[in-house]
């Protein structure tokens, strides 16, 4: 083994790799039919014909026009005139994304597919592949030669910091996130920034003068557990960048499916509904 890329790796931890693929939806159609589609102000809409409809994504050119995700068909075309409406084709996305596990699957067998769109590699094992950064570049760039699809990789020694990395330069970006980086960037941002946190978490832990992930960092343990039970643990973990969950390629698929669809008009009698 080269002693140059064994430097790269710790002696008793891991490297994780998060694998996001970007704008997956309107990236999928750009790949598919790039005349149409790519580089333009795209959104994939709940239902295309209805100006009622909900855009389910949307591409970055469109994003820079202020078009978002959950924005009404109508709002979105008022900000974007020249938006580009695409229907939904699941069957295509499942497609590209099998195509994408199996390519994130030549570097290690420790894959596990989070969504359709989204993966964690457990890299620990896989210095014959480079170092880490070879191996992010290394994926990204087949997933670009051979699918046509941007994708950002957040490269950590746990999920939590890669998942956060990965979200950190979007997109087409490859972010490193160490330990020892958590204080530097991370700390000053709200617990809401932090993965895992919602909404309704950050409001409780502001009601206890919580308000940054470093305040987190440093808070009681005992007083998030009265707060929050078992979780109030492992939010603090998670402030200080500590997670040991593995990457388990035999992760049980989603129990449930959702599937939503806009209704044309607002209904408002009981039988109708």
């Amino acid at each position: 083994m080269d002693n140059d890329v064994s430097r790269h790796y710790p002696a008793n931890g891991r490297v994780i790799l998060h694998l996001d693929m970007n704008a997956f939806y309107c990236s999928v159609h750009a790949a598919e039919e790039p005349e149409r589609y790519a580089g333009k102000p795209t959104a994939v809409a709940g239902s295309v014909d209805e100006r009622r409809g909900i855009i389910v994504t949307s591409s970055y050119e469109a994003r820079r026009r202020g078009v978002r995700t959950g924005m009404q068909v109508r709002e979105a075309l008022k900000r974007c005139p020249e938006l580009i409406l695409i229907r939904p084709d699941f069957a295509l996305y499942r497609a590209y994304s099998r195509r994408i596990m199996a390519i994130a699957g030549r570097f290690t067998p420790l894959v596990e597919a989070v969504s359709i769109d989204e993966c964690y590699l457990d890299i620990t094992g896989s210095k014959r592949f480079g170092t880490p950064l070879a191996i992010a570049e290394q994926l990204q760039r087949h997933i670009r030669e051979e699918l046509n699809l941007p994708c950002s990789i957040g490269i950590a020694p746990n999920k939590l910091l890669a998942k956060m990395a990965s979200d950190m330069k979007k997109p087409g970006g490859i972010t490193v996130l160490r330990l020892r980086d958590v204080p530097d960037l991370l700390w000053d941002k709200p617990c809401d920034a932090l993965f895992g946190v919602g909404r309704k978490t950050a409001a409780k832990l502001r009601r206890l003068n919580i308000h940054t992930i470093g305040q987190l960092a440093a808070a009681d343990e005992a007083l998030l557990v009265r707060y929050f039970g078992v979780t109030g643990r492992a939010l603090k973990r998670a402030a200080n960048g500590r997670d040991d969950s593995p990457v388990d390629p035999e992760r049980a698929p989603n129990k449930s499916i959702g599937h939503a669809t806009t209704l044309p008009y607002d209904y408002t009698d009981a039988t109708a509904i």
